[in-house]
């Protein structure tokens, strides 16, 4: 592993035998999901560690879920941290509690339903890590709601945007790594997500890590989660929202209007980056003045891919904790 150090700045609970998640073994942790009641969302998400520590919020990103962080959990329980691990709206157990409400898969949703997880569960403030939708989400709650966020990690650095930068074009080469995207805004994309979903989830998987030598058994147990019957509606329109191609909802106007201009991130986070992420992603250089606390950045070699933390869940978990301490730090 290369280390960078970018800059150095000063509800309804059904509970299912949390003290299983205290031990080492990862193996059955995802057999004993809880949900809750959280906004318009009924989440179902997992939990480690005691009941008082520190809290930690680790977000999945897309076409991947809550297994991606099979082996970090464990490693963040040992060390006494409250690990709680959301499916995302559209993934796993995760359910709209109302037929009516929309399928909306636009950023400032989906961070606002890890704020009403949050409030659900009584938490005032928690360090947040993620990848891929989870690190955008964890972003934008970094920047709108810093008095929430204890300390951040965040792979592949500040991906919050806009549909008025989604509007515009980028180089050819750029636009290529972006292919599913421009497929999902035609009906032909929908029916055939709809249609192959499991073997689209397997070929992004393999072209976002293509160093990763994942086996069947890994993906299939990841891609259950892809069966989620609102999953197809909010991929699509988290897509097109980002094109400008789907309007979102009036009641995220107002936070819409606030990450269009960019705000920095002011709360001690911690960056990282894969050498072989085979994914969309910023050059780290392009994204480090948007952290304007105590902030480092970490490229880790070795091949390397976009589903960091289930690739190397030792150096992920390493970073939550070291992101900790710079929250401790004067």
């Amino acid at each position: 592993m290369v280390l960078i150090l970018a800059g150095l700045h000063n509800g309804k609970i059904s509970a299912q035998n949390p003290s299983a998640f205290n031990n080492s073994n990862s193996k059955g942790i995802f057999d004993q999901v809880k949900q809750i009641d959280a906004g318009v969302l009924n989440i179902g998400y997992v939990e480690a560690g005691p009941s008082n520590g520190q809290v930690i919020i680790l977000l999945h990103g897309w076409p991947y879920d809550i297994r991606s962080f099979t082996e970090v959990i464990p490693k963040l329980a040992a060390n006494k941290y409250r690990v709680l691990v959301p499916y995302l709206r559209g993934f796993g157990t995760t359910r709209f509690i109302s037929n009516s409400t929309m399928r909306n898969g636009q950023q400032s949703a989906l961070a606002s339903d890890i704020i009403a997880f949050m409030d659900a569960l009584h938490i005032q403030k928690a360090i947040i890590a993620g990848f891929d939708w989870g690190a955008r989400t964890a972003n934008i709650i970094a920047a709108l709601w810093p008095e929430r966020t204890r300390a951040m990690v965040s792979v592949s650095g500040y991906l919050i945007g806009s549909q008025q930068t989604g509007k515009m074009p980028i180089p050819p080469a750029a636009e290529l790594q972006w292919w599913y995207q421009y497929y999902f805004a035609t009906e032909r994309g929908r029916a055939g997500y709809e249609k192959y979903r499991h073997d689209f989830a397997k070929l992004i998987w393999r072209l976002a890590s293509p160093k990763w030598d994942f086996n069947d058994s890994t993906f299939d147990n990841s891609a259950a989660s892809l069966d989620n019957p609102d999953h197809v509606d909010i991929v699509i329109h988290n897509y097109r929202w980002r094109l400008g191609l789907a309007d979102g909802e009036s009641m995220y106007d107002e936070l819409e209007k606030k990450l269009a201009q960019a705000p920095v991130i002011t709360i001690p986070t911690i960056t990282m980056e894969g050498d072989a992420n085979g994914a969309p992603h910023p050059d780290s250089n392009m994204y480090a003045e948007k952290f304007t606390g105590k902030y480092i950045h970490k490229l880790l070699t070795g091949g390397i891919g976009h589903n960091l933390p289930q690739e190397a869940p030792q150096a992920f978990a390493d970073a939550i904790t070291e992101a900790d301490s710079l929250a401790n730090m004067k």
